[in-house]
């Protein structure tokens, strides 16, 4: 069964199962003991967090193990925020950087700090102009990811970084999705990291802080870790994180190659196979192994099922989930359709044949969604001159894709000009139904909240 959730967490490296096994026998004492046991566990991490350090580009003392990529986040912002405060508390990010540094925003917010995202393009790149506009003399920290966890855009991180030092505020780097394919450019100041994105274990994260940063670790000070991450550390799991970056890095530049190649035969065949379908995120400026579209007039979760059921293990930023019922933040900061969204990250490794049964699979998948939905079946196109010229669609209480489906089969029952109204009160609706008339040529009218609902307004072209 072919797994292509990578971007979630990427199967473990063989070198991280060997490494794993040999650890448990040789790193289980206590590496703060001068016994011989504690000496042969301190030689272990100390050449772990080398190999690591060289994987960063960065100084092995500049750099500790976490519990996970999110609680070093979490402490590299609480710690930069706190040893700036006198400086302000103002934090910048992206729309589109991973929920953790967003929930960390919110609690800046909510304990009397400010938070300014910046907002990105269509593709899901920050303008780094933009970006800089957001930084002001208050701001203690700005946060940017290298690259997005759900569409893959490469971020201008190295530009940012520099625009950030000339002004004297720290750079905090995101680098989960992207460690694994090589270090991160630029002059950036923290930097953050998770093992199970390259093949290592999960419960190993890395966070990174340059000399002459101020930073002041938050909770109680613990002697492990330069004091920035409490507990006994998991000696066996961070030896084979970094065992398995080192292999990985070694592995990247063949790799990125073949994937890339089969992630631009996944960009050009899926709109052939598929009709009405948006491939998102930089085509360009892009990690090589990630690629995500969207399918018009389906549901995301059900899609994700049927393509479970066929054998296939993907993920989705699309709305319809019974997670969330919301959706995407990267998507709609990227304002693109999110409904039916499908993100495709191959690991390493990943066969051809596999891509190209894929690609067979996919069609008849939608094809079945679309049909359970009942999607869609036009009107015959109107008169120009006839009576009806604006139709009002119901569709409150309704989920995605379902607001957007009845837009669709209404759409061409008034003449060119009309406009069709449609009431929804799901929240996908006000990213999907712009998105919508983007891709069929529609005219997008505007918006206007209702004692119940919010009417979204769309005139027929042509």
């Amino acid at each position: 069964m072919p797994y292509f959730d990578a971007a979630s967490a990427a199967p473990l490296h063989p070198v991280a199962h060997q490494a794993l096994l040999a650890s448990l026998d040789e790193g289980w004492a206590d590496p703060a003991r001068l016994y011989r046991e504690g000496r042969r566990a301190r030689m272990l991490l100390d050449a772990a967090r080398e190999a690591a350090a060289e994987a960063v580009g960065c100084r092995p003392d500049e750099l500790v193990f976490t519990p996970s990529g999110t609680h070093a986040v979490h402490s590299g912002i609480a710690g930069t925020l706190a040893a700036r405060r006198r400086v302000g508390r103002h934090l910048v990010t992206s729309a589109v950087e991973h929920s953790s540094v967003l929930q960390s925003a919110a609690r800046q917010v909510a304990d009397g700090g400010s938070a300014s995202e910046v907002p990105v393009g269509r593709e899901g790149a920050v303008d780094v102009a933009a970006f800089a506009q957001e930084v002001r003399a208050d701001t203690a920290l700005a946060c940017l990811q290298s690259a997005n966890h759900e569409v893959g855009t490469v971020q201008p991180v190295a530009e940012v970084a520099q625009q950030c030092r000339e002004v004297g505020v720290p750079l905090l780097v995101d680098a989960a999705q992207s460690l694994g394919w090589g270090p991160v450019a630029g002059d950036w100041s923290l930097l953050t990291a998770s093992a199970h994105k390259w093949g290592g274990p999960a419960g190993v994260g890395l966070l990174v802080v340059r000399k002459g940063v101020r930073y002041a670790p938050q909770g109680p000070a613990d002697e492990r870790e330069s004091g920035r991450s409490p507990g006994f550390v998991n000696l066996p799991a961070i030896v084979a994180a970094a065992a398995s970056l080192r292999a990985v890095r070694a592995e990247a530049r063949e790799e990125a190659e073949r994937l890339r190649a089969l992630v631009d035969l996944i960009r050009t065949r899926v709109p052939e196979l598929v009709p009405d379908v948006e491939v998102v995120g930089d085509a360009v400026r892009r990690l090589p192994h990630l690629v995500t579209f969207s399918c018009l007039y389906v549901d995301g979760e059900s899609l994700l099922h049927a393509l479970d059921g066929a054998g296939f293990s993907v993920s989705s930023g699309s709305s319809c989930t019974s997670s969330t019922l919301t959706p995407s933040h990267v998507l709609r900061a990227m304002g693109v359709l999110s409904e039916g969204n499908v993100r495709v990250s191959l690991p390493r490794g990943t066969a051809a044949p596999d891509v190209e049964r894929f690609l067979e699979v996919l069609p008849g998948a939608v094809a079945g969604v679309r049909s359970a939905l009942g999607a869609p079946e036009p009107a015959p196109p109107a008169p120009n001159d006839a009576a009806v010229s604006s139709v009002v669609v119901d569709a409150l209480g309704k989920r995605c894709p379902i607001p957007v489906i009845e837009l669709a089969k209404v759409i061409g029952s008034v003449p060119p000009g009309g406009t069709v109204t449609v009431l929804a009160d799901d929240t996908a609706a006000r990213l999907d139904i712009p998105a919508w008339c983007e891709m069929r040529g529609q005219e997008y009218v505007g918006e206007e909240q209702r004692e119940r609902g919010t009417a979204y307004v769309v005139r027929r072209v042509g």
